[in-house]
């Protein structure tokens, strides 16, 4: 189960975007982004979420030398810029589309806060999100300082049959249908996407799983 899309079966999209709501709907439109447009920049002002209707967008920041750092890369249904539903008056990060079709639905936090105290499980399972995201990245940031490429690989690909995995009932394999390319899976564990293939072919050779563009198959074996 994809637990960022369904939030343990709650669709975010079909509860939250405001073209589904009589009170916003008039007012309310799409943003469309092309590939590298930015979404909105590090220091900008932290007054709505984003809801992804189609397209892929990269969430991230910049060091100080200027190097990007990226945090997390997200598809369609998913939400980001959370971190206003805290009280966060400005943004941390950078968003960015990596699509040419992106369309976002944004969510003014007034209206997310108004859902949040009229439905308490709703409420919960928000935060629930948020602490996940935080865990999660927190994890990949301990696997980037101090484990090796490959175990960051094989625990990036454990991550994938979490979201993205269902299990094959011919095989008993994990099949993984995602969204990534190979140079965005390598930038999220911080290596180079050249190093990630090989470790992939590497695993591939062991046989420890298959894979093609957009599709890995954990091997039942493995």
């Amino acid at each position: 189960m994809r637990l960022i899309w369904t939030l343990e079966d709650v669709d975010l999209f079909s509860m939250l975007c405001p073209h589904k709501f009589k009170a916003y709907k008039k007012e309310h439109d799409f943003l469309n982004y092309k590939k590298e447009d930015y979404i909105y920049f590090e220091e900008d002002n932290a007054n709505k979420v984003y809801l992804i209707e189609k397209g892929k967008v990269k969430i991230g920041r910049y060091t100080e030398e200027g190097d990007e750092v990226i945090k997390a890369i997200l598809s369609k249904g998913e939400l980001f810029g959370e971190n206003a539903i805290l009280g966060m008056d400005k943004r941390d990060e950078f968003a960015k589309s990596l699509d040419n079709i992106t369309s976002i639905c944004p969510v003014g936090v007034d209206a997310m806060h108004d859902l949040m105290r009229d439905n308490k499980p709703f409420s919960f399972r928000i935060y629930k999100l948020i602490g996940f995201r935080i865990k999660r990245l927190e994890r990949r940031l301990e696997l980037i300082m101090f484990k090796d490429t490959e175990t960051r690989v094989d625990e990036f690909l454990k991550e994938l049959a979490e979201d993205y995995g269902y299990c094959c009932p011919n095989t008993g394999d994990t099949v993984i249908k995602h969204p990534y390319t190979q140079k965005d899976i390598a930038h999220l564990i911080g290596t180079s996407r050249p190093t990630f293939n090989a470790i992939m072919n590497k695993f591939k050779e062991e046989n420890r799983i298959d894979f093609s563009r957009n599709e890995i198959r954990l091997k039942i074996s493995a």
